[in-house]
């Protein structure tokens, strides 16, 4: 299965369903952030601390599998020189409707996240990865890609799904029920048994749960250098939220 060129026909499907991850910050949400009052996520809820960031005015920013017109157009009218890159050319369409409704620059690229070549070494300062990459196949090359185009002393913010959301029968999650059903790295190309695989919503974008030896290893043996973590819970109302952070963050410095 072409993983890639399936999961662009399904969020190009989730932007036409209105998925919250599709849906465009409005016009005061930009004009607050060229006032210097803006805030983004990595994860479903808690904002990213303003810390983490580098002085964002003329900063060369990635923002990688990040489509939608949420992240990208905050991001810019804060003052950063924003690429949006993402394998969905309806969500890439998202960033180019609010750049035109307010008058922003940003540069949208489609492509697979595992495969910036497009993209010279070195090309910015920041990259920032919200999570997206449970769909991606396989996580290291994203991460090795990452430290490629970043500058020296560059900065990677990521968000990424913590593996055990993965592991439940998906059947069950709807009646409040966490079950043990699937190990860990999880596919859903290969995890699921031939009746289950048959009964999910063909529509739906493919997903992966990448161990987190590949999703924080994968970044320290990239030759990044991991210097801030938090985790966040699921959206309000996931069964999950109860019991565990299903979501987690990282700063990351490429060495200068």
């Amino acid at each position: 299965m072409d993983v890639v060129a399936y999961n662009r026909d399904a969020w190009d499907h989730e932007v036409d369903d209105g998925n919250v991850w599709t849906v465009p910050v409005d016009a005061d949400r930009v004009a607050r952030a060229r006032q210097g009052n803006w805030t983004v996520v990595l994860t479903p809820r808690q904002p990213v601390p303003r810390a983490w960031f580098p002085e964002l005015r003329g900063t060369r920013v990635l923002c990688l599998a990040s489509g939608g017109g949420q992240q990208g157009p905050v991001l810019a009218a804060a003052g950063a020189s924003v690429t949006v890159f993402d394998n969905s050319a309806r969500q890439l369409g998202q960033d180019r409707l609010v750049a035109e409704r307010d008058g922003l620059e940003i540069a949208t690229v489609q492509g697979d996240m595992a495969d910036l070549s497009c993209f010279a070494d070195a090309s910015f300062d920041l990259v920032f990865h919200p999570c997206s990459n449970c769909f991606s196949e396989s996580v290291r090359p994203v991460w090795a890609e990452c430290f490629r185009v970043l500058r020296p002393g560059g900065t990677l913010l990521a968000g990424f799904a913590n593996p055990l959301l993965f592991c439940f029968d998906k059947e069950k999650e709807p009646e409040g029920v966490l079950e043990l059903r699937y190990a860990v790295p999880y596919s859903d190309v290969t995890s699921p048994n031939a009746d289950e695989r048959a009964r999910r919503d063909p529509g739906d974008p493919l997903c992966f749960g990448h161990s987190l030896e590949d999703q924080i290893g994968g970044q320290l043996d990239a030759g990044f250098v991991l210097t801030g973590l938090y985790e966040d819970l699921h959206e309000e109302g996931d069964v999950t939220v109860s019991y565990f952070k299903a979501f987690l963050a990282t700063r990351a410095i490429k060495p200068g």
